[in-house]
């Protein structure tokens, strides 16, 4: 159960990410620090969206494992069905997913930042605010997991 938690967690992480913040705020999309890509041209926005659509792709894989490894852990005789644990590994997977995001497409790689609408100096604030609330759900979801375990 705990690889079914985890990758669903990182699989609403990347949704949460794409839909809201790629589609309906329109903050960032996957390239648009790039520089050959701007999300103001025609031709910016389409490689843009083809970038946005295999993130997209890549976590809607995430949630069919999943899905798919919490099905088979459901049907053991001996499978533990605590609902905090299981929010405490979707809460993990989900701040693991903001760290290794985070780390590698907003400070490695610099090909996007959380809020590119802001002036570009406050961008590292936006970007050091992800990095903590996925600290804050990895951690939290820790504790959730440890102590349903307990329940």
């Amino acid at each position: 159960m705990i690889w079914a938690g985890l990758l669903l967690g990182i699989g609403l992480g990347g949704f949460f990410d794409g839909i809201v913040l790629h589609q309906i705020l329109q903050w960032h999309h996957m390239l648009t620090t790039q520089g050959n890509y701007p999300a103001d041209t025609v031709a910016g926005l389409e490689i843009n969206t083809l970038w946005d659509g295999l993130f997209h792709a890549a976590t809607y894989v995430a949630t069919i494992f999943g899905l798919f490894l919490l099905w088979n852990a459901a049907r053991l005789p001996h499978a533990p069905s605590s609902t905090r644990v299981l929010i405490g590994l979707l809460l993990m997977g989900w701040g693991g997913f903001n760290l290794v995001e985070g780390l590698v497409d907003h400070q490695i790689l610099g090909i996007h930042h959380v809020n590119e609408t802001v002036p570009r100096e406050q961008w590292q604030w936006w970007d050091l605010g992800f990095l903590a609330w996925g600290a804050l759900m990895l951690l939290g979801g820790w504790v959730m997991a440890r102590t349903g375990d307990q329940q």
